[in-house]
């Protein structure tokens, strides 16, 4: 299986597209980053407030004559077992982030992986049955066991993903599904020309 690291020149000619070389792009991949993050949080922590923790409103003691300080309910904030003061509720994270951002995004995180040097095209990798030890053997010598990488491929083959699923340190998806943040977060990402052509009408759009 051959592996051959992606040339500036090479990937502008097959994502039809100018790589970006510069600073451009760098806000676009930050919100994105942030929006993709922000929108996998379910947001269902919640506390209940003086009002809504259990117990009744009658006062713990009488309000003098006890020597204890006066007190006025047992749900109070201070008190162990009372309300919490400003405690998180359920709420939605999620943020709305615009195509041509999201576009934007893509283009600068695969111009900034394949400037480093650190995108290779690959064959299609075939595995006859979803064997991680077989994935790992085709890999061998272009990943280690502290190496994440990141397999981009033109369609789905289930026993690539479930091989891959069931290692730690790589991530399977698609040419169309693939997003800024993925790009960005494994040291080596392996795609094949079939994915390059799906990312190039995604970028194209």
């Amino acid at each position: 299986m051959s592996f051959s690291p992606l040339s500036t020149k090479d990937a502008a000619s097959k994502l039809k597209v100018d790589l970006i070389e510069n600073g451009i792009g760098t806000q676009a991949l930050h919100e994105t980053v942030v929006a993709y993050r922000a929108n996998r949080r379910s947001g269902t922590h919640s506390t209940k407030t003086k009002a809504t923790v259990a117990g009744s409103g009658k006062k713990p003691w009488r309000q003098k004559g006890t020597g204890n300080a006066r007190s006025g309910y047992k749900s109070s904030p201070v008190w162990s077992g009372g309300g919490v003061v400003f405690g998180p509720h359920p709420r939605d994270y999620s943020k709305k982030t615009n195509k041509n951002v999201k576009q934007l995004a893509l283009r600068k995180a695969i111009s900034s992986r394949v400037n480093a040097g650190e995108v290779y095209l690959i064959d299609p990798i075939v595995l006859d049955k979803p064997k991680t030890k077989d994935l790992v053997a085709k890999l061998k010598g272009n990943i280690d066991k502290s190496t994440t990488a990141l397999i981009v491929t033109e369609n789905l083959d289930k026993n690539l993903y479930l091989a891959s699923r069931n290692h730690p340190h790589l991530i399977t998806v698609t040419g169309d599904l693939v997003n800024a943040e993925q790009l960005l977060l494994c040291d080596k990402v392996f795609i094949t020309d079939g994915a390059l052509g799906k990312i190039s009408a995604r970028l194209q759009k």
